[in-house]
């Protein structure tokens, strides 16, 4: 079998949401809990963004890691663990000629880091 037999019941909007999805919930599985301190934010969104543009149809990815949080939760130690509501990120996945926007941003509302896809 090829991949594209694999998803031949889906359409390219639905695909591009799958592979933004999965790519999504990688980055915040494999992620959080990551040491970071006010040095090694730009290195690790570096490293976030890098990792998941090695995924299937991933064409663009931004990570912005919350400064003030980082530094507001940095203890004695001089560093705290990366939490989901220190994240702000946007997966760009295209399947031929569909372009999908999967994110990710904390909602102080809901008091959750919330998981959709941009319209």
């Amino acid at each position: 079998m090829k991949e594209d037999d694999y998803f031949k019941n889906l359409t390219d909007r639905e695909r591009a949401i799958f592979e933004g999805g999965i790519s999504m919930g990688a980055l915040f599985h494999q992620f959080v809990g990551t040491p970071v301190n006010a040095d090694t934010i730009e290195s690790l969104e570096i490293a976030i963004r890098d990792s998941i543009l090695l995924q299937p149809a991933i064409v663009d990815v931004a990570v912005k890691i919350r400064r003030d949080l980082v530094e507001e939760n940095s203890g004695v130690m001089g560093y705290t663990s990366l939490t989901g509501d220190m994240l702000s990120v946007k997966i760009t996945t295209k399947i031929n000629e569909k372009i999908i926007n999967t994110c990710i941003s904390y909602d102080e509302e809901l008091d959750y880091p919330i998981m959709y896809i941009e319209y």
